[in-house]
């Protein structure tokens, strides 16, 4: 809980040390922005991001601290629990490492534990590589089913959120030719339950406007080019409007995207991962943020990855993670108001 007369604190996780992670932190956290937010923690390696500050040109000043209750409202004295998990030596900018992997993985641990007890408002996530963290023995398609399992959650929905649109996902890291196959009505019904419930206390939307996504061009023209919209997808979506939740689908994502973001739907559940960030990356970019409803915590992330590419060009753009961070410490204000209104 926020402490009266203090912001709400952040928790930020440096992601894979290889990447653009520390990169984008030092960049974002040198802006006098986010210090109106919320009070950062950064949660990673100190030697790392003093390397990336200089790679940066961003003249920070950094103060190891032990725990979260260390960290006041000082502006841009930026605390760090420094787990001292990466040897900054044998660290190569944008290659693969399985040691930046596994420190990683356990930067995620200690911040989710953090968030468990109490002690931290809410977790912002810099990118993993997913690569790296399976070579460090942690197989895992990312973030969101590693955090699922460290809070024992088994109702869990991917969601990135930009200024134009919301995208719900079914079905995350997998390939294509599997997707028919993993889909079903109690599977989507659970999705668009757990997004229905979510927005309240995410966005303050206490009647959300959902839409879903068909899953076959044209909606499937009455079987003509598929059957997933009559076996699973139109079952599902009576079920979910039989108990009041305000759902319209399956509708053919060509046109369904184009009302959305004319701000006909409050969140579009999408079928499978291209089909949803494809329009969510086109109009936001480097600004839009990955949340996971259903959790017990706060999780935001940014939008993009490790970028190996550019790690060691200093090119890397820190909006995604303003973003992410702006909006995690806005959703802590919204919870802390609906307690206090009784909501």
């Amino acid at each position: 809980m926020i402490n009266k007369g203090q912001l709400p604190l952040v928790a930020i996780t440096m992601g894979d040390a290889a990447g653009i992670g520390p990169q984008v932190i030092v960049k974002a956290l040198s802006l006098d922005q986010v210090y109106q937010w919320c009070r950062p923690l950064i949660i990673g390696d100190l030697g790392v991001l003093e390397a990336a500050a200089q790679l940066c040109e961003v003249k920070l000043n950094f103060r190891p601290v032990t725990q979260p209750a260390q960290v006041a409202n000082e502006g841009k004295m930026l605390a760090v629990l420094d787990l001292k998990n990466v040897n900054r030596e044998a660290l190569v900018w944008g290659e693969l490492s399985v040691q930046a992997g596994q420190a990683s993985i356990e930067y995620i641990k200690q911040a989710t534990s953090l968030a468990l007890a109490g002690k931290v408002d809410a977790i912002c996530t810099a990118p993993i590589n997913k690569e790296a963290i399976n070579a460090a023995g942690h197989h895992y398609a990312g973030h969101t089913q590693l955090r699922a399992e460290l809070t024992r959650t088994k109702s869990y929905v991917m969601i990135l959120d930009c200024s134009k649109l919301r995208v719900a996902l079914v079905t995350t890291h997998m390939p294509l030719a599997e997707v028919s196959s993993r889909l079903s009505c109690e599977r989507v019904v659970s999705i668009a339950r757990t997004v229905h419930n979510s927005m309240g206390s995410f966005f303050n939307l206490k009647q959300p406007r959902l839409a879903l996504c068909a899953f076959n061009p044209h909606g499937g023209e009455g079987g003509l080019f598929g059957y997933e919209e009559r076996d699973i997808l139109q079952p599902a979506v009576r079920l979910l409007q039989a108990e009041g939740i305000n759902i319209q689908g399956p509708s053919a994502s060509d046109t369904l995207f184009v009302k959305a973001v004319a701000g006909g739907y409050d969140a579009v559940i999408s079928l499978y991962h291209d089909q949803g960030l494809i329009p969510i990356k086109l109009l936001g970019f480097g600004a839009a943020v990955n949340l996971t409803l259903g959790l017990p915590i706060i999780r935001t992330s940014v939008d993009h990855g490790t970028a190996f590419d550019i790690a060691a060009l200093n090119q890397a753009n820190p909006g995604s993670l303003l973003e992410a961070i702006r909006l995690a410490a806005e959703i802590v204000v919204i919870r802390e108001q609906g307690k206090i209104s009784g909501g």
